[in-house]
C-alpha cells in the first residue's frame, strides 16, 4: 500500500505541468456551472428581485415557499403542453436525425476522389455555421405563403401549405430544418472514428469476398459501435433540449399547441411574465429529468451492450 501511494505521488509530481493546464478549465466550470446553482433556490422561494440589495441577495431574503411552484407546474396547462411537445419534437429529432449522420459518414468514407470528398464535406458542413436567425429568415422566405414552395404547389393544383401556421406541419419543419443544419457537422465524430479502424480488417474482408456494402455493415459499423453508443447516450441526456434558438425564431402563437417547448415556456414565463420562481422550477425540473435520462440510458447500455460512458 505504501509503495502504491509513493508511486502515485511520483506520477503526480512528474505531471504537475499537465495538471496545471486543468486549472483554467476547472475555474471556468466552477464559475459558470457550479456557482449559478445557488440560483436554483429561486424554485423554492417566492422570489422578489427587490427584496435585497442585489439580485443574489434577494434570493437569500425572499420568502421560502417550499414546493408551491412545483405543485403549480402540473396545474398549468401550458407547462403540460410544452412538456409533451418537447418529448415529441426531441424524439423525432433523435429518431430521424441521429442515424442520418452515421449513414452520411459511412458513404463519405467510401468516396475515393479526394477533391470530390472534400467538396461534399464542405457543402454538408456549411449550414452548421449559419445562425438560426438567418436560417429562420431563409425558411420564412422559401416556405412562406408567398414563397416559391407554395407557388409551385399552387401551380400544380395542390393548394398552399401554411408551414409556420399549421400546428400539424410545424413540428416537421423543426425536425427537417434541424437535420439539414446539423447532419453534416455531426458526421465529423463518426468519420474520425472510422479513420481509426484498422486497414487489416478491410483487407481480410476483401479476401473473403465482401462487397463494399458488406464491409460497411460487418466491419465499419461494429468498429464504431462504441462511439455511436456514447453519442446516443449523450443525446438521450439532452432529450429535454428540443432546440430553444430554433423554436424561438420560428414559432408564433398559432403553433403553440405543437411548437411551444419547455425552454421557450421558461423564457415566456420567467422573463416575459417576470415569474422567476415558476420559470426556475420548470428549468430545474427539466435538468432533473435530463440527469435521470442520461443515467438510466448509460446503465442500460452498460448492462445490455457492455459499453458506457462511465
Amino acid at each position: 500500500m505504501h509503495f502504491t501511494r509513493k508511486k502515485r505521488s511520483l506520477n503526480v509530481n512528474k505531471s504537475l505541468s499537465m495538471y496545471a493546464l486543468l486549472i483554467p478549465g476547472i475555474i471556468f466550470i466552477l464559475i459558470f456551472n457550479y456557482l449559478p446553482m445557488y440560483g436554483a433556490l429561486i424554485a423554492f422561494k417566492d422570489y422578489n428581485i427587490f427584496a435585497g440589495n442585489n439580485p443574489i441577495d434577494a434570493i437569500f431574503k425572499s420568502e421560502w415557499v417550499g414546493f408551491k411552484y412545483w405543485r403549480q407546474l402540473w396545474a398549468e396547462s401550458g407547462f403540460r403542453q410544452a412538456f409533451r411537445n418537447t418529448l415529441i419534437i426531441s424524439a423525432l429529432k433523435i429518431g430521424i436525425g441521429f442515424p442520418i449522420p452515421i449513414l452520411l459518414a459511412l458513404f463519405i468514407n467510401e468516396i475515393r476522389g479526394i477533391v470530390y470528398k472534400r467538396t461534399v464535406q464542405t457543402v454538408l458542413y456549411l449550414p452548421h455555421f449559419m445562425s438560426w436567425a438567418v436560417i429562420g429568415s431563409l425558411l420564412l422566405s422559401i416556405l412562406g405563403t408567398t414563397g416559391p414552395v407554395n407557388a409551385v404547389l399552387h401551380a400544380l393544383g395542390f393548394g398552399g401549405v401554411k408551414f409556420f401556421m399549421d400546428s400539424s406541419v410545424f413540428p416537421w419543419v423543426l425536425v427537417i430544418s434541424a437535420l439539414w443544419k446539423e447532419a453534416g457537422w455531426n458526421t465529423i465524430v463518426y468519420l474520425a472514428a472510422i479513420a481509426g479502424v484498422s486497414p487489416d480488417l478491410y483487407e481480410a474482408a476483401t479476401v473473403d469476398g465482401a462487397s463494399r456494402l458488406q464491409k460497411m455493415y460487418y466491419v465499419t459499423l461494429p468498429s464504431i459501435a462504441s462511439t455511436i453508443m456514447m453519442l446516443l447516450i449523450l443525446r438521450l441526456g439532452n432529450l429535454m433540449a428540443a432546440g430553444f434558438d430554433q423554436v424561438l425564431v420560428m414559432y408564433n402563437p398559432t403553433v403553440y399547441a405543437t411548437g411551444d417547448i419547455i425552454d421557450t415556456y421558461v423564457y415566456r414565463i420567467g422573463l416575459g411574465q417576470l415569474n422567476f420562481s415558476l420559470g426556475t422550477a420548470v428549468g430545474l425540473f427539466n435538468s432533473i429529468v435530463s440527469l435521470i435520462l442520461v443515467t438510466t440510458s448509460n446503465l442500460f447500455s452498460r448492462k445490455t451492450f457492455g459499453r458506457s460512458i462511465w
